[in-house]
C-alpha cells in the first residue's frame, strides 16, 4: 500500500539489521508490545529473544498492536545489507522508516511463488506501470 499498490495484509513484515546494538533495540521494543509467538494454540505466548532475532529464519509474531513477521532474511538470503539500495525511505509525523520499492517487492513476490504472492502480482505489476506513466 505504501507504494501505491491497493493491498492490504493482515500483518507488518520487516527485515532487521542484524547487528548486536539494533537487536538489542528490538527486543526492547518487542518487549513494550507484548509480543510472543504466533500460532499460539496452547496460549503460553512464548516471546522471542535476542538469538532469534540473530538467525536467518522468519518470527511469526503478535503484538499488542497487531501481528508482525520479523524476516531475519528473504528468499535468496537477502539480507537488511543486501536489501537497502533497493528501499525508500518514507517519513510519517516525527517517524522514518525505509520500505521496499517496488520493482523489488514485484521480484520478490515473483520468486516466493506462494499461491497468495502470485494473486498479488497483476496489482502491483499494474501499480508499477501507473506510476512509470
Amino acid at each position: 500500500m505504501l507504494n501505491g499498490a491497493p493491498i492490504v495484509t493482515r500483518d507488518l513484515d520487516i527485515v532487521h539489521r542484524r547487528t548486536q546494538d539494533n537487536v538489542v533495540k528490538l527486543d526492547q521494543v518487542l518487549r513494550r508490545l507484548g509480543t510472543y509467538f504466533r500460532p499460539d494454540p496452547g496460549q503460553r505466548r512464548l516471546s522471542p529473544n535476542i538469538e532469534h532475532m540473530t538467525d536467518r529464519g522468519h518470527l511469526n509474531l503478535r503484538t499488542r498492536m497487531g501481528d508482525l513477521d520479523i524476516l531475519c532474511e528473504l528468499i535468496g538470503r537477502r539480507t537488511y545489507k543486501d536489501l537497502l539500495p533497493f528501499s525508500v525511505e518514507l517519513q510519517d509525523g516525527d517517524v522514518r522508516f525505509r520500505v521496499l520499492d517496488l520493482p523489488m517487492v514485484i521480484q520478490i513476490k515473483a520468486e516466493v511463488g506462494r499461491p497468495k504472492d502470485r494473486l498479488m502480482l497483476p496489482i502491483l505489476l499494474s501499480a508499477l506501470q501507473q506510476r512509470e506513466e
